[in-house]
C-alpha cells in the first residue's frame, strides 16, 4: 500500500470538536494569513476554504454574522456577488480554471457545514478534475499548500492598487 501525506490535514483532526464560535466571524476580525483571507471589502470578505472541493476553492461571507440569507442588506448581498465576480477574476489569472461552480448551500440538510453565517462558494473546474481519489478513499488531493494559494490569489486580486489588472473596476 502506498502513502498519502496530507499533513495539514491534522489541524482539521486535533480541532474538529472544538467550539471556539464563528469561523467567518474569527476569519473577519484576524490576520489575513492566519485565517486565509485574500481580500477585505467594505461589508463582506473572501477566503480559501480550510477543506476545500478543489484547488483555489473561494468562500465569501458578509462581516455580520448572519444565517438568514434573506436578512443580508442590499449592500452586503451586492457586494458578496461583486466579490465572488472577482474571485472568478483572480481564479482565472492564477489557475485558469475551464468553469467555477457558484453556490450558496442554506441550512444543514441543504449541504451546509457552517449554518449559522451565510457564505458563497465559488469553486475552479477543470475537465476530468475529478479522480478515483474521492471516490475511492474519500481523500481529495490538492497540489498546492493552502497559504501558497492565499498568497497567489490575494496578488492576482483585481484593483490592487500596485498592479494595473485589465479588470479592474469601481466595485
Amino acid at each position: 500500500m502506498k502513502q498519502l501525506w496530507a499533513p495539514w490535514r491534522l489541524e482539521y483532526i486535533e480541532t474538529a470538536d472544538d467550539d471556539d464560535g464563528c469561523v467567518f466571524c474569527r476569519a473577519a476580525a484576524a490576520d489575513d494569513e492566519d485565517t486565509l483571507v485574500v481580500h477585505r471589502g467594505q461589508h463582506a470578505f473572501v477566503l480559501l476554504n480550510k477543506f476545500p472541493y478543489a484547488s483555489g476553492h473561494l468562500m465569501v461571507a458578509p462581516n455580520r454574522h448572519l444565517g438568514d440569507f434573506a436578512a443580508l442588506t442590499d449592500e452586503e448581498a451586492l457586494e458578496v456577488h461583486r466579490l465572488g465576480e472577482r474571485g472568478m477574476v483572480a481564479l482565472a489569472e492564477t489557475y485558469a480554471p475551464q468553469g467555477y461552480n457558484l453556490g450558496w448551500n442554506l441550512g444543514r440538510i441543504a449541504g451546509a457545514g457552517i449554518v449559522d453565517h451565510v457564505h458563497l462558494h465559488v469553486v475552479p473546474r477543470w475537465a476530468g478534475d475529478t479522480n478515483f481519489m474521492p471516490v475511492l478513499a474519500d481523500v481529495k488531493v490538492l497540489p498546492e499548500y493552502l497559504l501558497e494559494s492565499r498568497r497567489r490569489l490575494a496578488d492576482a486580486w483585481p484593483g490592487r492598487r500596485d498592479k494595473g489588472h485589465a479588470a479592474d473596476r469601481d466595485w
